[in-house]
């Protein structure tokens, strides 16, 4: 047992470090910080996930609005997703919250490990309509759907769910972390 933890322990940081070293990583994170920071005062800032990708979507919101004082929203509550897939389909899930409180300017985080979930690519797009920025986290084929449409693409590579949620995670802690931090010290 101690082996198998230390190997995934060992796989994550192989990912991390890979994850840090990127380049245009590196360069879409400061787009990413510069971009949420100039939109706080008059912009909302939107997140989509399904599954553990919701999770972090929530938590990620939560802390934007809670912590750096951002507006910051999931449609991830219950009775929304059980309406909207009820009456219009799983695939419109987002599409339909998105088309009707997205405003031009906005921003977008779209998060899905695979990159290929249909309702998350449907709100992608319907945010694009909507002149809204959009901001993509992916992993598994570094080619997946999601990863080509976004204004910024955040790319994790592993073919792992827990690597990619956990890589997602930091991603979105550390933006977090950063926001607060220059909100409490400017």
């Amino acid at each position: 047992m101690e082996q198998n933890i230390s190997n995934y322990i060992n796989e994550l940081n192989n990912i991390t470090k890979n994850i840090i070293s990127n380049e245009i990583l590196n360069y879409n994170m400061s787009m990413i910080f510069d971009l949420i920071n100039q939109s706080k005062t008059n912009k909302k800032i939107i997140i989509i996930g399904n599954g553990g990708s919701a999770s972090i979507a929530n938590h990620f919101a939560l802390d934007l609005w809670k912590n750096a004082g951002i507006k910051a929203i999931t449609f991830s509550e219950s009775s929304l997703l059980t309406c909207i897939s009820n009456d219009f389909g799983y695939e419109q899930v987002f599409e339909k919250p998105i088309e009707m409180f997205a405003e031009k300017g906005d921003i977008l985080i779209a998060i899905s490990s695979s990159g290929m979930s249909r309702n998350i690519i449907n709100g992608v797009k319907i945010a694009k309509e909507k002149k809204c920025i959009t901001i993509t986290m992916s992993g598994f084929e570094k080619n997946n759907t999601l990863q080509t449409l976004g204004d910024i693409n955040l790319y994790v590579p592993s073919m792992s769910y827990g690597y990619v949620e956990l890589s997602h995670s930091i991603l979105c802690h550390f933006i977090s972390d950063m926001l607060s931090t220059e909100k409490l010290y400017g």
